[in-house]
Formats: C-alpha cells, sequence, structure tokens
C-alpha cells in the first residue's frame, strides 16, 4: 500500500475534491461534512469518471397519503455524486450505486496527518 498526496488541508476546503493519479488508476477524492471519501474513478456502468460529475443532495419524490405525486425536493443529509457520460449516481458516503444498490465503486482509505490529506493505494 502507498500513500499517495491529495492535498494541503488549507487547500482542500469543504465541499472540495481532488482526483489523483495512483498506479492502479485514477482516485476521485472528496472533502463533504468535515470526512474525507475516496473512490475509484472509473463509472461501473461503462469506465467513465465517475468522480468528476456535478455533486447533489439525494432528490426526494413528494408522494401524498393518496398516492399522488406533489413533486420533489432535496435532502441535504445525503449526497450523491453523478458520473457525468451516462448519469449513474452515487452515494458520496458508500459509493454505493442509487440506481442499482448491488454495483459499489472501489473505495479507498484517506488519511490526515497534521494539514496534509493522503490517499491510501
Amino acid at each position: 500500500m502507498t500513500e499517495l498526496f491529495v492535498a494541503k488541508l488549507g487547500d482542500f476546503k469543504e465541499g472540495d475534491r481532488r482526483i489523483v493519479r495512483s498506479p492502479k488508476g485514477e482516485i476521485g477524492v472528496f472533502h463533504h461534512g468535515g470526512a474525507f471519501y475516496a473512490y475509484a474513478n472509473n463509472c461501473v456502468h461503462s469506465g467513465g469518471p465517475a468522480c468528476e460529475g456535478i455533486t447533489i443532495p439525494k432528490v426526494v419524490d413528494i408522494i401524498a397519503e393518496d398516492k399522488t405525486y406533489h413533486g420533489q425536493t432535496f435532502d441535504e443529509s445525503e449526497m450523491h455524486f453523478v458520473c457525468p457520460w451516462h448519469g449513474y449516481e452515487y452515494d458520496l458516503k458508500t459509493g454505493t450505486c442509487i440506481g442499482d444498490p448491488r454495483l459499489k465503486l472501489r473505495r479507498y482509505d484517506v488519511v490526515q496527518r497534521d494539514d496534509t490529506v493522503y490517499v491510501i493505494a
């Protein structure tokens, strides 16, 4: 296992992401909610750059008791990121594919030592 430099903490603000190159391929590292999450930048659908699309809160359908649709809202407690090639969406905290929970991105450990962030690959 190798520690790969991601960023100095002061340069890696809340909500940012970095793409790090490793011998095994690119790794997307996200900084969200005071924590760091890292995944293979390789979409399970067709190999697109999964970690390079938009990040959005979970979209929630509003369904009334009579089962009628009343629009959508966002759940800010669950963030997702979306592969820009074909829209495959992933849970930021787990790497699980939202459309098919059997699919998951490879996860990497992230460590913070003093004021520097590293990913273990």
